[in-house]
């Protein structure tokens, strides 16, 4: 700041004030001052918001609540300070948190991917002899940036879990874990906190027996999901412009050459082509198929069995009462829990059989493990004792002698 210098070039103080941000009587005195002004930095003042402040960086952690709802909260605590002290802070934080939740999501080889869906409102297609709604599924992988796009009639979770594993055959495997949104196909309820949310139990089940994680985008924060988002973007300003298409598998054949092709060019942000980079994430192969129209939900009975296909098979006793997922694969029937296997037994071809692993009742208690095996009595199996008949008189005979 060299404000004599501005005063010979001619600035009034006025203009030399606005420009340094002082009074105009303040620059006059620099201006004239035969030394140079030393400027010593204060310290931070102390704001009627500090003991809060912590309180506010866990409220905004867990949403992002607006500064109203903030002073609010802050008024239960004893709070008497002014509402533009709360907004003042509550924006710089916000900002920090974004900050903060953009570099989170730049990933390492391997560890994430990200999922969305997109609705092309101006587009149908003719399936089944109808004229159906289009819809799109998009996976980016967000180390190498491949992306994979996959034209669909319907968002149920079926179709969801279908366009995941023809994601991973294209790919050649799938990452660690994968990023979505709140959409209903993968969280039935959502909380504030992912380890308090539903997830859909059938989709669990799939991430399960894969192993890849399932992460919820926090509420309210889309930017933490920018990879899939700018490509939703990028499929309708470039593949949908004057697309024609006689079938939803015609424009699925095209929409793998156009996911061929820009996966072949030099990514704008990474600077590298994304096919190259694909060598480089390590995926993990899928080794199995996810058989989606043998997938049952079956409830588990008080005497731990579950029916499946005419006969019924033990599951460990401390689910009972639970929903669980049944996968019936390469003569096995495999059972899940919430992405977690918890029994399997080979498959019966019998009718009416029963597969019974005798582990699954140990953790019953004496009143379950009585009732549990009354009800697994069959007639058949019921030994009748025979009762030996005995004259009784030679008694009655006995008792009259002792009495005279």
């Amino acid at each position: 700041m060299d404000i004599r210098n501005d005063r010979q070039k001619g600035l009034n103080y006025t203009e030399i004030g606005k420009k340094y941000h002082l009074d105009p009587r303040t620059a006059k005195r620099y201006a004239l001052s035969e030394t140079k002004p030393a400027y010593q930095l204060s310290g931070p003042k102390p704001s009627i918001l500090d003991p809060y402040k912590h309180q506010i960086d866990q409220w905004l952690e867990e949403a992002p609540y607006s500064a109203v709802k903030i002073l609010e909260k802050l008024k239960g605590q004893g709070y008497q300070g002014k509402y533009t002290v709360v907004r003042q802070y509550v924006r710089q934080k916000k900002g920090d948190l974004d900050e903060k939740a953009t570099v989170r999501f730049e990933t390492m080889p391997g560890l994430q991917g990200q999922v969305d869906w997109a609705f092309f409102e101006d587009h149908l297609v003719r399936d089944g002899g109808q004229l159906r709604k289009l819809y799109c599924f998009l996976m980016v992988l967000g180390f190498s940036r491949m992306r994979y796009i996959e034209f669909v009639t319907d968002m149920t979770t079926g179709t969801l879990i279908r366009c995941h594993q023809n994601a991973f055959r294209y790919f050649g495997g799938y990452p660690e874990e994968i990023l979505y949104d709140n959409m209903k196909q993968v969280v039935v309820k959502r909380l504030l906190k992912q380890e308090d949310s539903e997830l859909n139990q059938q989709f669990e089940d799939f991430a399960g027996f894969h192993g890849f994680k399932p992460v919820l985008c926090r509420p309210y924060r889309g930017q933490t999901k920018g990879k899939v988002e700018r490509t939703v973007q990028y499929v309708r300003k470039d593949f949908m412009v004057g697309i024609r298409y006689s079938s939803l598998d015609d424009l699925n054949g095209q929409a793998i050459s156009w996911c061929n092709k820009v996966n072949g060019k030099i990514h704008a942000t990474t600077g590298k082509i994304p096919f190259a980079q694909l060598k480089k994430e390590h995926l993990s192969p899928v080794k199995r198929e996810y058989i989606l129209d043998r997938i049952n939900l079956r409830r588990v009975q008080k005497d731990c069995l579950i029916s499946f296909a005419g006969n019924q098979y033990s599951v460990p006793a401390e689910y009972v009462g639970k929903d669980v997922a049944v996968v019936a694969l390469d003569n096995t029937l495999a059972v899940h829990y919430n992405g977690k296997q918890i029994a399997t037994h080979k498959l019966s071809y019998q009718s009416r059989d029963m597969v019974v692993n005798p582990g699954h009742y140990r953790r019953l208690t004496v009143k379950q493990q009585f009732e549990t095996e009354n009800t697994l009595l069959r007639e058949d199996n019921i030994v009748d004792f025979p009762i030996r008949h005995i004259d009784l008189s030679v008694y009655d005979a006995a008792a009259e002698v002792g009495h005279e």
